[in-house]
């Protein structure tokens, strides 16, 4: 429940109008509309006094601070690392359904988008096994960012990305850093690697114990 939600049946269950309300606040109409419509948010002490005036009790934790979030409208295509590898040459002919699962998403993204499941624990303790992260191959990195990269065996790795410079061709030399130490940094001037997109989203999904 939002703030201005549980202002507004505060009120109503109190059977009481804004200015009604208002009056016992000492305070003008507008605030108590400001409240409701969601311009602005009473302080804590301002919600006790609400709710002993109304006997309708506050949030648990005291405070309302979630409220509902649109689960999105466009769907993203979860794919294999095999596929994400060569995610550049097969995006024009993939079509809907050839996927097994989809993601929804609110993000504005390209229509090259995809997400990966994440495998193994190169990448402990940031990102788990079973984590899901979207990658956009129309967004560049930047320094820290974390990157889908096509190997030379034409499947997708997931690493963080580290500029290194330009080498003698002019040609952009970055590593691909794994976050758990016990894997090694792999780098585009010593085995064939180039970025296939960015992530744009990590979705973490709580373990069974």
């Amino acid at each position: 429940m939002t703030t201005n939600e549980w202002v507004r049946q505060a009120r109503k269950h109190a059977h009481m109008t804004q200015d009604g309300l208002a009056e016992k606040m000492e305070m003008s109409k507008g605030n108590v509309s400001g409240w409701e419509n969601g311009r602005h948010k009473p302080s804590f002490e301002q919600m006790k006094r609400i709710s002993a005036l109304t006997g309708f009790p506050l949030p648990i934790d005291g405070v309302a601070n979630t409220e509902p979030a649109p689960i999105g409208g466009r769907s993203i295509p979860v794919i294999s690392a095999i596929q994400a590898g060569m995610w550049c040459e097969i995006v024009d002919q993939f079509q809907p359904g050839d996927a097994d699962e989809y993601l929804m998403t609110d993000l504005e993204l390209s229509a090259h988008a995809f997400a990966l499941t994440i495998r193994g624990d190169s990448m402990l303790p940031e990102f788990n096994p079973g984590d899901r992260v979207i990658i956009d191959p129309d967004v560049a990195p930047h320094p820290g960012d974390f990157v889908a990269a096509k190997n030379g065996e034409q499947e997708a790795t997931f690493k963080k990305y580290r500029p290194r410079g330009m080498d003698a061709s002019g040609n952009m030399v970055f590593e691909l850093v794994p976050l758990n130490d016990d894997y090694p940094t792999l780098r585009s001037d010593i085995e064939p690697i180039r970025i296939v997109g960015t992530m744009v989203e990590h979705r973490k999904y709580r373990r069974a114990r």
